[in-house]
């Protein structure tokens, strides 16, 4: 097709389904939803949970938000928050604590608040435990005290499943072929397949044409820096 026959590509608006039920559970993941669905029999009332971009945190996070009835906060926000007004009585969830310009001050704050009200808080992060970026001693001490768990890498078989649920919130279908051949020949994560699959989307609609394991070929090609493969039969 010319390039003047190509379509422009619209964002179209779509929401990914954020559920228990809609979560994919495999090898990476296990630990972790596991700790999701046990709350609130935590060890420790806080929680830390590990793991890089598109892994799943996300998720997670608003599974165990809806599940415990808590409020929500960006790490990088705590300072500029009344933080006796947002704990109150609820469970806090606090995204990011890895992100920049997050005070330790306001976090080791909000570790207090949690202790003496009794409630529970789930921290996410990209990095894990030993290599948060705190030097505050009494806060190292309490993140010391949390329960940590990591996303671990996916296996072809968990980003196969996630590729579908990425479509389906697209209200895509795709052939299995073309997600099996996606999925065995892709960046190992989470965050690789969301990019890829806005991508694939948003060629398709350019390009007036399904997903085909050729656009797959092509796109999957670009994003390494290589050459497409030749074409062949879809």
């Amino acid at each position: 097709m010319s390039d003047s026959l190509r379509q422009l590509p619209l964002s179209l608006p779509h929401s990914a389904a954020m559920t228990r039920a809609d979560f994919i559970v495999g090898r990476a993941n296990q630990s972790a939803i596991a700790l999701i669905d046990r709350f609130p029999d935590w060890p420790n009332p806080v929680a830390l949970l590990v793991g890089p971009a598109g892994s799943g945190k996300t998720h997670l996070g608003q599974i165990w938000k809806a599940a415990a009835g808590a409020v929500e906060i960006a790490a990088r926000d705590l300072a500029t928050t009344g933080l006796d007004e947002l704990v109150g009585t609820h469970p806090v969830l606090v995204e990011d604590v890895d992100g920049e310009g997050v005070s330790q001050t306001a976090l080791f704050h909000l570790f207090n608040l949690v202790r003496e009200r009794r409630v529970s808080a789930l921290f996410t992060s990209r990095l894990p435990l030993q290599a948060l970026p705190f030097d505050l001693p009494d806060l190292a001490s309490r993140l010391r005290s949390t329960v940590p768990v990591e996303l671990q890498e996916p296996d072809d078989e968990l980003l196969a499943r996630v590729i579908v649920k990425l479509f389906a919130d697209r209200q895509l279908a795709v052939d299995p072929a073309v997600i099996d051949f996606i999925s065995r020949r892709m960046e190992r994560s989470l965050g690789a397949a969301n990019r890829l699959v806005e991508l694939l989307d948003r060629e398709a609609l350019a390009a007036g044409r399904p997903i085909t394991r050729q656009l797959a070929a092509t796109v999957l090609a670009r994003e390494a820096g290589d050459e497409p493969e030749l074409p062949f039969d879809d």
